[in-house]
């Protein structure tokens, strides 16, 4: 298809139109008056009508230039609206970041990490998918997303594994649970009270239970759940003690609920999957960089 009119005699046209003469038009663009006359005549020669008649020195439109005008002004915006989009994504300001995370960090981390990433860049938006690590792994290796979030690792040598930080478990105790009194918590201290934790197949479940077995403690389990708010809340409704990741555990401090180191010290790592044959964008660049923040 043969290009009637190009970018910038389309600037010029709608410059000489908006300004009223050649003059004008060439100041507005910055350019010289020559310059102006020779892109208008050339846009004439190829639409094959004249768009402006002189009379007395001045620039009068045609008809088709009258009925060319709007349309051109409709074609300007819309150029200018691709270009800074485009400049926006080169800058990681615009577009849409996928990101698959496990079901533990998208209630606890994520909504701090997508606050963060989004005040920066109000005009890029975030799609989240909930998923198990072997399914946030395989949504990055298909690059159906951007990059991915665990609580574990994922051992596949297509996959890039950056560590973000370590998340050490801690208690969420019932307002007036007898364990207030303390400062920390054992499995010892536990050994007569009752537990809420989250599925031993994943990392803090499995976590919590070798703790007790290293112990030579009986772990009294009242509740087991997959998704640490729903251990959280458990918690506060007075089923027992809930041993959970640590941004859980902050989150349930914030709510008004009692919370206690867990000890020992036993740390979960969040962990973020990128695919080697997949460069990082500006978002996903800056969305590391949010994450990375909610960790300080």
């Amino acid at each position: 298809m043969v290009m009637l009119l190009t970018v910038r005699e389309m600037e010029v046209f709608r410059s000489i139109m908006e300004r009223g003469s050649i003059t004008a038009a060439a100041a507005t663009l910055g350019v010289s008056q020559p310059s102006v006359s020779k892109s208008l005549q050339q846009a004439e020669d190829r639409l094959g009508f004249k768009l402006f008649i002189r009379q007395r020195k001045r620039l009068i439109p045609t008809t088709e230039a009258e009925a060319l005008f709007p349309e051109a002004v409709s074609a300007s915006a819309a150029i200018e609206a691709v270009q800074r989009l485009a400049r926006d994504l080169r800058a990681g300001r615009s577009g849409m970041l996928r990101i698959a995370i496990t079901p533990t960090l998208a209630h606890s981390l994520a909504p701090r990490a997508v606050a963060a990433f989004l005040a920066a860049r109000p005009e890029a938006s975030v799609n989240l998918q909930i998923a198990g690590v072997r399914d946030v792994a395989r949504l990055v290796l298909d690059h159906r997303v951007d990059l991915g979030v665990i609580l574990d690792t994922a051992g596949d040598a297509r996959l890039v594994v950056r560590d973000l930080f370590a998340l050490p478990l801690g208690c969420v105790l019932p307002n007036g649970h007898p364990l207030c009194s303390l400062a920390k918590l054992s499995p010892r201290d536990l050994m007569d009270h009752a537990v809420i934790s989250v599925a031993r197949n994943l990392p803090a479940g499995e976590l919590v239970a070798r703790a007790f077995e290293e112990a030579n403690v009986p772990l009294r389990l009242a509740a087991e759940t997959t998704q640490s708010s729903v251990a959280s809340a458990l918690a506060a409704a007075g089923v027992g003690v809930a041993i959970l990741e640590g941004f859980t555990v902050m989150a349930a401090a914030a709510q008004g609920l009692q919370t206690r180191p867990f000890v020992p010290a036993l740390d979960l790592h969040a962990r973020v999957l990128l695919s080697r044959q997949r460069s990082l964008s500006k978002l996903a660049s800056g969305f590391l960089d949010a994450l990375s923040g909610c960790g300080d």
